[in-house]
């Protein structure tokens, strides 16, 4: 047939059968590598090769620290949060050897004032000034803070043990830092899990990184640490031993990384450093990690995921590589996908649209009903199975740590959460050109102006 005489119809028909087949072929392969995670999950639970075990934490916070910590939190314009997260870290964490230091920038009044108030006197804390006005990168802020620690070792003639880092909103576990320092005999670096916490005023955008983190945090990085893969950082709730730190140069964060945290781990590893991911519970089973509530607007929501999604998939080819064992490849591939999820999803939905309107036409008789291949109907099978695996996994990740009826709610919030991706994966893309044209790379940081009330801990731990 002469290609200008193909008709609408025809044109519908061949549009919507090789679009289906590119989007399914490549979902499938999603499936079959969730698979291949879940399936090794099950059967290292089964046989008891993973656990979360249950430790005796009554004692844990006073427990006497192996050597001086440094707790670092880079802060740009956290003037509505520093100041609870400073008050709960000093309270829960009562060790003569912490050092607290918190970096401001000199542009950025009312957080120093904030930092100051909730300080209250606590020769623990350190606020440390940036001399640069701000927003540069959270990379080089952490980098101030790394100075001002070289600085203090070098007048009091004592180096610390541990570096440990969070970020301007999280409430840490009272049992955490000692953890983290008894951890730390056996690794160079421990990452504990992270709970994005429920949020009843968003129950679907703002409570859809609970069912994110609680699936990532309860799965697929204990399942890193089982296989024996490089531990990447989450930015929170991490403890770096200070010797290795030493070894990666005077900034040994990435200042030109939008996720510097992330590289971290890959790079410890890349050491030679040994990196553990750290899953217990207290006597009382709540889960020891870090607290946290996620942005509950939209817009912050994608700009968010568009930082994380640029500097873990695109940034990260880019300046790491491919590197490691075949275990450490795959979970590489397993980071990096985000784009390319991003383009499938969208076409995933379009497909939606376009079946519709393609089933309402041919009720209507204007085109044919279309007809699929055996292999096509195959993967389109594959397909459906895996959506309602991977939506039963979420929900049953989620209802662990959330109880059921945040379990249930986690079906439904699949939906928001590919929504976002899609979102944030047009403007990583768009961003990532940007940078390789020359663009500057400044901190795009959180904002959390729509951060809901601090809650007295038993409260947050209720709701965890």
């Amino acid at each position: 047939m002469d290609f200008y005489q193909i008709s609408g119809e025809q044109w519908y028909l061949l549009f919507h059968r090789e679009l289906l087949l590119f989007t399914a072929a490549f979902f499938a392969v999603g499936v079959v590598d969730e698979f291949a995670l879940d399936l090794s999950y099950l059967w290292m639970r089964i046989t008891g090769r993973i656990s979360t075990p249950h430790i005796r934490t009554e004692s844990l916070p006073q427990r006497l620290l192996a050597g001086d910590a440094a707790i670092f939190i880079p802060a740009w314009q956290e003037s509505s949060v520093i100041g609870p997260t400073i008050a709960h870290l000093l309270a829960s964490w009562g060790h003569d050897n912490l050092r607290l230091y918190v970096g401001c920038y000199r542009n950025d009044p009312l957080t120093i004032a904030s930092v100051v108030a909730s300080a209250r006197g606590d020769n623990r804390v350190r606020l440390v000034i940036h001399g640069e006005d701000g927003p540069t990168s959270k990379a080089d802020c952490l980098n101030r803070l790394y100075r001002a620690l070289c600085d203090d070792e070098a007048r009091y003639g004592r180096e610390a043990r541990m570096v440990v880092l969070h970020d301007a909103e999280d409430m840490v576990d009272p049992a955490a830092l000692a953890l983290l320092d008894l951890s730390l005999w056996r690794a160079d670096f421990v990452q504990l899990p992270v709970l994005a916490l429920p949020q009843s005023n968003s129950r679907f955008i703002g409570s859809h990184y609970s069912d994110e983190f609680a699936e990532a945090h309860g799965k697929s990085l204990v399942m890193r640490d089982a296989l024996g893969a490089a531990i990447p950082g989450a930015g929170v709730g991490c403890a770096v031993a200070r010797k290795i730190l030493a070894r990666m140069g005077p900034e040994p964060f990435a200042r030109q990384s939008l996720t510097e945290d992330y590289e971290l781990g890959l790079k410890i590893a890349a050491l030679g450093g040994k990196g553990r991911f750290l899953r217990a519970r207290a006597s009382d089973g709540r889960l020891i990690a870090t607290r946290a509530f996620f942005p509950s607007r939209l817009d912050v929501a994608v700009r968010q995921k568009t930082r994380w999604m640029h500097g873990i998939a695109l940034q990260g080819w880019d300046r790491l590589g491919w590197r490691g064992t075949w275990i450490d490849l795959w979970m590489q591939m397993r980071d990096r996908r985000g784009p390319l999820a991003a383009i499938l999803l969208a076409s995933a939905y379009v497909l939606i649209a376009i079946t519709a309107a393609g089933w309402l036409a041919s009720g209507l008789g204007l085109v044919a009903p279309s007809e699929y291949s055996p292999l096509l109907g195959f993967l389109l099978l594959v397909n459906v199975l895996g959506l309602a695996a991977r939506s039963l996994s979420r929900a049953v990740f989620t209802a662990r740590e959330f109880g059921w009826r945040q379990g249930l709610l986690a079906i439904p919030r699949v939906v928001v959460s590919n929504i976002i991706s899609i979102m944030a994966g047009r403007r990583a893309l768009g961003a990532y050109i940007k940078t390789l044209r020359g663009g500057p790379v400044t901190w795009d940081k959180t904002d959390h102006s729509d951060h809901p009330a601090m809650v007295p801990w038993p409260e947050l731990v209720r709701v965890a």
